[in-house]
This record gives structure tokens, C-alpha cells and sequence, in this order.
């Protein structure tokens, strides 16, 4: 499966995918309503082309991507145990494996350590994997984007009150507490 069918893949498969692109590499984000600020946007998935990035992939001139994803803590650690944290003088972790090798499931070379892992060129051998570990982080997106809608809908959720003008002391709680007292 080359890039652009990962692409087509991704996009048919997932409800509410927005897909993003820079310098050649798609980013997917859980955004179904395509209305989420700057700072709530983060891939569940991304697909890089070349070495922009970081080059311990080697993806320059040899027509090959990577498939990064995001997944849950449980989901990185029962694979591939606690998550690497040396970095050398590159900032690459050391993960232990050959990040030029192809379809291989591995802890990302960067982001390994925030429970990414990465296949470069997904075929045979890791596509079922990868299809399962797709859909788990588009579920985990899913699920933290209704989790945060949920939490700024509710009338005591900080956000509503910057936005309603209500200092911090008029929440429903502290008068609450300010009675009982």
C-alpha cells in the first residue's frame, strides 16, 4: 500500500477526519466539525514522505513513507514496554531498532516516548496491525474530542466562565463553599 492509498484509506474508513498538508505530508486530525483552534490540533496519524523532519528514516530517494501513530499509553506499553527516553546528540531515541527497515512496527524515532510508533512502507506483514492501531487512535481522538466539548459546555467548566465574564469566586462550588462556611 503506497501513500496516497493510505491516504484514501484513512479518510474512507474514519468518521470525521480532517486532513492536513505540509511540506508534502499529511497530517490527520479528528475534527468533524472542522471548527477546532489552532491549539486543539493534533494528528492521531500523520504520513511522512521525506526526511524533513528527521532523517534516521532515510526516506529521501528511496520512494518509500512512514505511517506514524498515536496511540493510548496501554495500547505502546503492552507492545514494546516502557517508552525509550535517551536521546542522542540528533534527538533521536533510542529505540533499539533499524528505523530504515520496512514494514516493521517500531517506537517512532522522535515521538516514541509520547506513545508513538511508526512502520515505514506498511505491507503484508504489518497492515493488519496497522489497520487495528489506526482505528484505536481515531477512537482515542474521538474520545478526547467529546471529552473536551463535554467539558466546555458545562456551565462550571473554566473556559465558560472567561467566556460568560465570571471571575473564578462566582463559580456555583466556591459560593457554595462561601455558604457552608
Amino acid at each position: 500500500m503506497d501513500a496516497t492509498e493510505m491516504r484514501r484509506y484513512v479518510e474512507a474508513e474514519f468518521a470525521g477526519v480532517r486532513t492536513t498538508e505540509a511540506y508534502g505530508d499529511t497530517f490527520f486530525l479528528y475534527d468533524p466539525d472542522g471548527d477546532l483552534p489552532p491549539e486543539r490540533q493534533m494528528p492521531f496519524a500523520t504520513i511522512v514522505t521525506g526526511d524533513h523532519y528527521e532523517k534516521v528514516s532515510k526516506l529521501d530517494g528511496r520512494d518509500a513513507y512512514r505511517l506514524n501513530i498515536g496511540l493510548t499509553k496501554a495500547t505502546y506499553t503492552a507492545m514494546f514496554g516502557d517508552p525509550p527516553t535517551e536521546r542522542d546528540a540528533d534527538g533521536v531515541l533510542a529505540t533499539g531498532y533499524d528505523q530504515t527497515a520496512e514494514d516493521t512496527l517500531m517506537p517512532h524515532p522522535v515521538y516514541g516516548s509520547q506513545y508513538w510508533v511508526c512502520v515505514v512502507n506498511p505491507g503484508a506483514a504489518t497492515l493488519p496491525a496497522v489497520r487495528s492501531l489506526l482505528a484505536e487512535a481515531h477512537d482515542y481522538a474521538a474520545r478526547k474530542h467529546a471529552n473536551h466539548r463535554r467539558r466546555a459546555g458545562r456551565a462550571d467548566h473554566p473556559a465558560r466562565w472567561r467566556r460568560q465574564g465570571r471571575p473564578f469566586w462566582a463559580r456555583r462550588s466556591c459560593r457554595r463553599a462561601w455558604r457552608n462556611w
